[in-house]
């Protein structure tokens, strides 16, 4: 669906993704690891067509991702960034119901099949309660959650997350990528940039590991988060080991190196 092809990205300082071979297709949760500066939040407005790359290119289904108009691409692909601004006092419900946005005429109002996405995707978040709150009135995590709705009542094949989790607290950041995964698993494309690495190995079926500008590991959890790698590209002595409960892998930190 998404493939890249010597895919590279200078900034001032030095290019920070070098030369980058890597397709994606819907189905498995695909998250993004890495130290900082690594280049995941770049590559991820990369594939959103947000930024032009130094060299290389992206391509969408066999089509440049730059030769699409914004709203085209919006009807394919969304991306829920790190932090994000609204200018406006928008209710939470007119936030969300922006996502929609991309299917309409430039006049067009939200019609009953819109409508119930909307809502759908503010019970799938739990801001129900929130949603005549206005926006600038939520905290962090409850703003973060009022965006995801927004990106899933876009209602598009490829969700681009970036470290959506890093407001949320520990329930809301199980319960949104349980919802996630199950966005994945029912056939849209997820590429998320996961911060917390025992969140990714529980929650991602595929990891991409990015450091000094290129892919250094991609597989499954137990194939990339290995305790070499935790030492060679993140600086720590790490113990990787099942849990006794479920089986899934828990990483701990020992020391810096």
């Amino acid at each position: 669906m998404i493939r890249t092809r010597g895919l590279a990205m200078n900034y001032g300082r030095g290019p920070v993704l070098k030369g980058l071979d890597v397709a994606f297709d819907p189905g498995p949760i695909v998250g993004l690891i890495g130290p900082n500066g690594a280049g995941k939040s770049t590559l991820l407005r990369l594939l959103m067509g947000l930024m032009r790359p130094s060299a290389g290119t992206i391509e969408l289904d066999g089509r440049a991702v730059h030769s699409f108009r914004r709203r085209a691409l919006a009807q394919h692909m969304t991306l829920v960034p790190q932090d994000t601004q609204i200018g406006f006092a928008f209710r939470v419900e007119e936030i969300v119901a922006m996502g929609r946005n991309p299917h309409l005429g430039r006049f067009a109002v939200p019609g009953a099949a819109d409508l119930a996405l909307i809502r759908r995707a503010i019970a799938q978040t739990g801001i129900a309660a929130l949603a005549e709150r206005p926006i600038d009135t939520l905290s962090s995590g409850e703003r973060q959650r009022a965006i995801i709705a927004r990106a899933i009542a876009q209602e598009t094949r490829i969700l681009l997350l970036d470290e959506v989790t890093a407001n949320l607290d520990l329930c809301h950041q199980v319960a949104m990528l349980e919802l996630v995964r199950g966005l994945a698993h029912a056939g849209r494309l997820v590429i998320a940039a996961i911060h917390d690495l025992t969140l990714a190995a529980r929650f991602c079926d595929r990891l991409i590991l990015l450091a000094d500008g290129g892919i250094r590991a991609d597989g499954t959890p137990g194939e990339v988060l290995t305790e070499a790698n935790l030492r060679r590209f993140f600086g720590v002595e790490a113990r990787v080991e099942p849990h006794p409960d479920n089986g899934e892998l828990q990483i701990t930190a020992l020391r810096a190196v």
